[in-house]
């Protein structure tokens, strides 16, 4: 078997991946090879091959799907499946299988008041788990079993906010490039990945933005044992061709499918800052092609918000992301200002200098979302073989680092206008110098002051949230 894999081929979905030789602005190194894991498994000759759990707040229930392969597949088969919190059995149910599949709703039995549902609701806060053994049978007999996981959490828009399970949440995220220096998108190893979780929590941030990178599973495993929201993104291709949608539209039906049963996944994002799709406001059909991947998205996924192209020239869309680096509060405090009308946002300022909807497109009242600013640069531990360090704009000590970094978060916390914010970076990547944490993940200021300052409660403003 022989794969080519042309690093000047810009009609693939390659995310951050540099095309040139050397990194350089916001691309970084490429990786070659296989960088996530692979296992082999025996099964037996009629097994279990995918499941699928949706859970349903309303009902307090969770749909389980179920597909068989194997060279025996038959209508005496059936799956068998326990659900648990804790040592408390909550469900035992046993069904058919026609045609190799199988798809039922397990109704859980509604505990009613508030306090009891909490205890069974899986958020940041309190990321309760419900377990799950399968056991495929055929009579007594046990053809396959395996151990699984899943939740009860609800995500969706009302009005002008993000609601999680049916009560307005404020999304605090944090952008994060998923790169490590020895090992590029790799991570190092299984703590690798526990640690950025954890450490995306201890700096006070309910959710990480995975920008232009599909992330490892272990790392989505994590997110949801330990109580993290992700935002999950495609990486971008950049050229527009029929080639490059086809490509984009296959892995990302791919992507979909492996992490739908994910708690922690919250948005999808088809596309971002109209990369790949970079003539939005004048070409057809690239405009087709975003609304055909939103679309497409909410089709094979009703469950879960879907932003068509985070950042600016926003269409189909149930979120609009703003990308906005302006390091002047003053500046941001008078654009996003409590007596701004959203039209007048729209209509008449373009942050980063692009119009925020395209014609035809209007705010139709959904939530509004600064979901890239910041990017304060700032070099507490030079990155070996990085000539340069880059960002929006830069500190040169931890005071005033953390002097920035407060100010501009008091400016978006306590705009009504917003409904959630991701502050960029994470970590410092190769040549952007702007992570709240070096490469190495060694926090640049106390992480306690980044956390109080990131989890500061926003101004009460009556109606809000």
């Amino acid at each position: 078997m022989q794969v080519e894999d042309d690093p000047h081929e810009l009609t693939k979905p390659r995310g951050k991946q540099d095309w040139q030789l050397e990194p350089h602005s916001i691309w970084y190194p490429r990786t070659t090879g296989i960088w996530q894991t692979v296992w082999v498994e025996r099964v037996s000759r009629t097994y279990v091959d995918k499941i699928r759990w949706t859970p349903q707040v309303e009902g307090f229930s969770i749909e389980f799907a179920v597909r068989v392969m194997g060279d025996q597949v038959d209508d005496d088969l059936s799956v068998e499946v326990a659900l648990r919190q804790g040592r408390r059995l909550l469900a035992r149910d046993r069904y058919q299988v026609i045609q190799g599949e199988a798809d039922r709703a397990i109704v859980l039995s509604d505990p009613g008041i508030d306090d009891y549902r909490n205890e069974l609701l899986w958020s940041p806060e309190r990321p309760t788990l419900i377990d799950a053994e399968v056991r495929l049978m055929r009579g007594d007999e046990v053809l396959d079993e395996f151990r699984s996981y899943t939740a009860l959490r609800s995500v969706n828009i009302l009005r002008d906010r993000f609601m999680l399970n049916g009560r307005p949440y404020t999304l605090r995220l944090v952008l994060d490039q998923g790169y490590w220096p020895d090992t590029l998108l790799a991570a190092p190893d299984d703590d690798a990945l526990r640690k950025d979780v954890e450490l995306a929590k201890a700096m006070g941030f309910n959710g990480v933005r995975k920008h232009q990178k599909i992330e490892d599973p272990r790392y989505l495993y994590w997110a949801d044992r330990l109580g993290l929201l992700v935002w999950e993104e495609m990486p971008s291709a950049y050229r527009f061709t029929r080639t490059a949608i086809k490509r984009t539209v296959r892995e990302w039906t791919e992507v979909i499918d492996r992490d739908y049963s994910h708690p922690c996944v919250i948005v999808w994002v088809p596309f971002n800052e109209s990369w790949g799709v970079p003539e939005l406001t004048a070409v057809r059909e690239q405009r087709h092609a975003v609304e055909a991947l939103y679309h497409l998205t909410k089709t094979l996924d009703v469950t879960r918000p879907v932003i068509g192209n985070d950042g600016w020239e926003s269409s189909a869309t149930d979120i609009i992301g703003i990308h906005d680096y302006d390091a002047n509060v003053d500046h941001m405090r008078q654009r996003y200002a409590t007596e701004t009308a959203p039209q007048q946002l729209f209509d008449r300022r373009r942050p980063g200098g692009r119009v925020l909807t395209l014609d035809g497109y209007p705010h139709r009242g959904q939530p509004i979302m600064l979901t890239e600013f910041g990017g304060i640069a700032y070099v507490k531990k030079p990155e070996p073989g990085v000539r340069q360090a880059w960002g929006y704009t830069r500190a040169d000590s931890d005071e005033e680092f953390s002097t920035m970094y407060r100010q501009l978060m008091e400016v978006v916390i306590h705009t009504p206008l917003f409904s959630g914010f991701c502050y960029t970076q994470f970590a410092d990547t190769f040549q952007e110098a702007n992570g709240l944490l070096c490469a190495d993940r060694t926090p640049k200021i106390p992480i306690e002051e980044i956390a109080q300052v990131t989890r500061q409660n926003r101004t009460y403003i009556p109606g809000g949230v």
